[in-house]
């Protein structure tokens, strides 16, 4: 999977830009707010029809200007497919595979294999749990429709479930039977995603460990731990026995919606005892985790955005990193850097030519 050519028309703070790539290495660089990350952003949103840094989509419109676009001429199993987000403020957004409109966004979500890493991953680590089962959910969602569909249907039975127990509270009154219709629900629909969580764990850590050893040179032991409640005991045994306290609480206290993951390295918590090149090498192990299951999974190699990459990196885990990105089975990368020597440094021992694009220049001739 190849991105050949990218046309951007206000998106942020990039009024006009034309671009064509390399089919491996391609690298951004300029001072800080020149729009390096904007860039990556917009490849992210022709992926995933939303930006990673702003969901807000009428915020992501160049200031002075009503509209957005942006357009991709992708390579995908060997066909050429062309990808146009346009988005005009008070209108819906619109998304074209080859010159058709997609009844439905969501029906885009695939097409285009993406895995971006980013400063802004570190939320994984020290945000609360809910950022960690988006991360896990967005995986599995990412190329399972059935287990996104399952979370979507969860996330509204607890509501209601919520909803009831607070009615129940205020009113002074109680209906078990209609609690435990909710609690049926929630069984019939949790269980499967929590098998399907700890199936892709169990094939997932192994994975991102051997990124990390293979970054760190296995001098530090990491691991991740997949925390819930279902670990305990059958999800009809948990409801029940936590249905006093659900009751005093006024919500649903026990339940996959509870999962956490545990980031450790060298047995303790990664957020309170790892060093900031640790952290990042360790979400870095992560996301290259995430290509490897998308890869398995689409059978073609996912684009990689890699946004301040090499930035809290001592040069040995910079070079480690060029080293296992340079293998056959990454294609094709966009980095972004503030400091073109790093980047030409970190890439001087790499096989493949890469592409450089000062932002400045491309700036000025917008």
């Amino acid at each position: 999977m190849f991105l050949n050519s990218l046309k951007i028309d206000n998106y942020k703070n990039l009024k006009k830009v034309n671009l064509k790539f390399t089919k491996k290495i391609n690298c951004f660089v300029g001072n800080n707010g020149i729009g390096k990350t904007n860039i990556i952003d917009s490849i992210y949103h022709l992926a995933f029809t939303k930006s990673y840094f702003n969901p807000s989509t009428s915020q992501n419109v160049m200031i002075g200007s009503d509209y957005f676009s942006i357009n991709g001429d992708y390579e995908i199993k060997n066909r050429i497919e062309n990808i146009h987000c346009y988005y005009k403020i008070g209108q819906k957004k619109i998304i074209k595979r080859n010159s058709k409109i997609y009844d439905r966004i969501s029906d885009h979500i695939g097409i285009v294999n993406l895995v971006i890493i980013s400063p802004h991953d570190r939320n994984l680590i020290t945000e609360g749990s809910e950022m960690r089962r988006k991360f896990i959910d967005s995986v599995i969602g990412q190329v399972d429709k059935v287990y996104l569909k399952g979370i979507i249907n969860y996330n509204k039975v607890i509501s209601q479930r919520n909803s009831l127990l607070k009615y129940f509270f205020i009113n002074r009154k109680f209906d078990k039977d209609t609690i435990e219709s909710y609690n049926q629900q929630l069984i019939s629909i949790g269980t499967p995603i929590f098998k399907e969580r700890s199936k892709f764990m169990s094939t997932f850590i192994p994975i991102f460990k051997k990124y990390y050893s293979d970054i760190s040179s296995g001098d530090e032991l990491v691991n991740i731990n997949y925390k819930s409640d279902l670990n305990d005991g059958s999800f009809s045994e948990i409801l029940n026995q936590s249905l006093s306290k659900d009751r005093f609480l006024q919500y649903t206290s026990k339940g996959i919606h509870r999962d956490d993951l545990v980031f450790n390295i060298n047995n303790n918590r990664i957020k309170n005892f790892g060093s900031q090149g640790q952290q990042k090498s360790f979400l870095i192990a992560l996301k290259l985790a995430q290509f490897d299951y998308y890869k398995t999974k689409f059978g073609n190699s996912p684009i990689i955005l890699l946004d301040d990459i090499f930035d809290k990196l001592d040069q040995s885990r910079v070079r480690k990193i060029v080293h296992i990105l340079e293998k056959k089975e990454f294609s094709q990368i966009f980095i972004t850097d503030t400091h073109v020597d790093r980047v030409k440094d970190a890439l001087s021992l790499s096989k493949n030519k890469e592409e450089i694009f000062d932002l400045k220049k491309i700036k000025n001739n917008e």
